[in-house]
């Protein structure tokens, strides 16, 4: 039978600093969907545990500073349950559950909606570096990080989340939900939950990474050759692209993004990015057409079904699931509540679009080695170079010159 043993402060324990004491569980308890990758398995399996433990703790009133240190730990060993699924040893952290459980509340997140969308199917790998997870309804994104990268979020999170309550959780930021270490044959791989900036339901077509820099922002030949490119900001410029939204959605979006980002000109945090997703609601539809007529001809794949679900499909449950209590969505239609990083475009726009943005690559300090690679592309591209390695209050400045100029 399974032999596990829990360590650490966990959710259900008392606020101390000791060990909480060693304890029983039954993995039976917890099923996971079929994976062929053992770390999906794990995470899926450690997920559903940690939020059915959650729900038999009572929300604190408030957060404690201990609770930005606590983690959860789970370690199995020589189970035989699952075993088409599961490994036979693996552990399992969460780190701050109480923190992220409230992040989730704040962000309008049910934690059993959250436990559907990460769990109910395995996530997918998202392109060819295996940095990113996609949750099966696509309103979940699961960032692989390092060991530093776990350290700078745990610095960043007391400031996170007295900001996240200050502003009601109305933010570009990225929506911190969840995060967590696997260890799988020895191998820890560490993962941070956030939501999807982009749409579960409308595909895009377009994609920039945006800084506000010009020295080396460019795409390389081999990024322009994908399906899906992440074009930068002198591609942006080249193509004459623009944002057209409503002047009030403009002016909301700006004064929602210098507060996040005098937010993080404060914790000196400097190299994030405007991440724009653009869905043309015109090719929408005629790709909708053309798959339409490819299923009617018994061509497609089986089921069907695209990648997408169908450009106009929406997910069956999970955090996503409340929409279809909702009126049928057309063709370019978005539920703000779902799709949080949505703008829709405006009226007069010389095409039908849809824009997605929000800040992404929180986590870089202006340190010793930033100052260093400053002085270095300096001396290579002369002071007055628009170079990305800045200090904070000059990045920040830049940015949104550049951001504010983005818009038609």
């Amino acid at each position: 039978m399974a032999a596990a043993a829990a360590a650490a402060t966990g959710p259900a324990a008392p606020r101390t600093k000791t060990k909480k004491k060693q304890k029983r569980f039954v993995p039976q308890r917890v099923k996971v969907p079929r994976a062929a990758d053992p770390l999906l398995a794990v995470l899926a399996w450690g997920v559903n545990h940690q939020i059915n433990e959650l729900s038999q703790v009572p929300l604190p009133v408030m957060l404690l500073p201990d609770d930005f240190k606590a983690s959860s730990k789970i370690k199995v060993n020589n189970h035989l349950f699952n075993r088409e699924n599961l490994p036979s040893h693996f552990k399992f952290k969460e780190y701050c559950p109480q923190v992220f459980r409230n992040l989730r509340e704040r962000f309008g997140i049910d934690d059993q909606d959250y436990q559907v969308s990460l769990t109910r199917s395995p996530p997918h790998w998202e392109g060819s570096d295996r940095r990113f997870l996609l949750s099966s309804d696509r309103t979940l994104v699961v960032k692989e990080l390092s060991s530093e990268d776990v350290a700078d979020v745990h610095d960043l999170l007391s400031h996170y989340h007295q900001y996240v309550v200050q502003c009601h959780g109305s933010t570009l930021l990225p929506r911190f939900l969840g995060m967590y270490r696997v260890s799988v044959d020895s191998e820890e791989t560490y993962l941070l939950v956030m939501r999807n900036m982009f749409s579960h339901r409308l595909p895009v077509h377009r994609k920039y990474d945006l800084k506000g820099s010009l020295v080396s922002r460019e795409a390389s030949d081999k990024e322009k050759g994908k399906d899906l490119p992440t074009l930068k900001d002198m591609d942006f410029l080249n193509k004459n692209e623009k944002v057209y939204v409503g002047e009030e959605d403009q002016k909301d979006f700006m004064e929602k993004l210098k507060r996040d980002v005098e937010f993080l000109v404060q914790l000196k945090i400097m190299d994030y990015s405007l991440l724009l997703g653009i869905h043309e609601v015109g090719r929408a539809e005629q790709e909708e057409e053309e798959e339409v007529e490819e299923e009617e001809s018994g061509g497609g794949d089986e089921g069907g079904a695209t990648v997408w679900g169908g450009s106009y499909g929406t997910s069956p449950e999970g955090i996503g699931s409340y929409l279809n209590s909702h009126r049928p969505l057309g063709p370019g239609d978005f539920d703000p509540y779902v799709d949080v990083y949505a703008l829709r475009g405006a009226e007069a726009a010389p095409r039908r679009e849809v824009y997605f943005m929000g800040l992404i690559d929180v986590l870089t300090q202006y340190d010793a080695r930033k100052k260093a690679a400053h002085a270095a592309k300096t001396v290579k591209h002369g002071a007055g170079a628009e170079i990305s390695t800045v200090h904070p209050e000059q990045y920040a400045k830049r940015f949104l010159d550049f951001i504010t100029n983005i818009f038609a």
